[in-house]
């Protein structure tokens, strides 16, 4: 049995890799700065929840205590979040090797370093910070979560329409299938290279509009689909393909598999 440490235990992918990790009969310690009730979606049984913090390092020593491997999940989308997302890295690798931990595997997102946006640039900022660290580590990218577009989709939906960018596809994965990505970096051999990137991509290409088609047809929403351009660095990202890693499929979760089981899902 491995004792993982899951930073961020508690968002889309990190739950999944908690449920997965207690499938596995590892103990489990989660890292959050809200941990949730008994009976909430995000807890599961058996595992142990630490309040914590990765930009103050509170809580961070005593969730890390005993643990093998950490698996980071964490999300930074605004504000002091954001600003401190690669130094809360920094903390929280270094708060590890101090606990006498080997190993730290991360979540981040396919091309994040030829991106413009913010976001994307705070995810490459830290895949650096996972580079220099005297820890072996490994990146695991991942091309865009199924419900990056469903999300699209139903907030222009609320308007009547189902925006489409023009010219984007998508290689979604769903989170169940990242978790399981980051499980075997964790617990895998040696790593041949101590700092090693990986990328996993969802099992087929589709493009926007077909996805928006899919979408409306099993969740039964109602909208105009419809094709808008989207300018700047971020369309210029999509329309090159940048997004995409057709050779590196590695998720078997369908976009609509994933959306027939909504109600689990989403």
């Amino acid at each position: 049995m491995v004792r993982i440490c899951v930073a961020g235990g508690t968002g889309e992918a990190g739950r999944e890799v908690v449920r997965q990790a207690l499938g596995l009969g590892h103990a489990v310690a989660v890292l959050t700065r809200n941990p949730p009730l008994p009976g909430a979606r995000e807890y599961y049984d058996g595992a142990a929840y630490f309040r914590a913090d990765v930009t103050t390092g509170d809580g961070v020593p005593e969730a890390l205590a005993g643990a093998d491997v950490v698996i980071d999940c964490l999300e930074a989308r605004t504000g002091k979040a954001l600003r401190h997302y690669a130094a809360g890295g920094a903390l929280l690798l270094g708060e590890a090797a101090a606990a006498g931990v080997v190993r730290a595997v991360q979540l981040s997102i396919i091309n994040c370093d030829q991106s413009a946006l913010t976001y994307y640039r705070s995810k490459a900022d830290k895949e650096r910070v996972y580079a220099r660290s005297p820890l072996e580590t490994r990146t695991v990218r991942a091309t865009q979560f199924h419900s990056l577009v469903t999300g699209i989709f139903g907030a222009g939906s609320r308007v009547g329409l189902v925006p489409v960018i023009k010219g984007a596809r998508f290689q979604t994965i769903s989170p169940a299938d990242v978790a399981a990505a980051l499980l075997e970096a964790a617990l895998g051999p040696p790593f041949s290279d101590s700092r090693a990137v990986e990328t996993v991509g969802g099992p087929e290409v589709l493009s926007m509009a077909s996805m928006a088609t899919v979408w409306k047809r099993i969740t039964g929403a109602r909208g105009l689909v419809t094709e808008l351009p989207l300018p700047g660095s971020t369309g210029r990202f999509l329309r090159e393909g940048k997004n995409l890693a057709p050779e590196q499929r590695y998720g078997h979760t369908t976009f609509e598999a994933w959306l027939a089981n909504r109600q689990e899902n989403l």
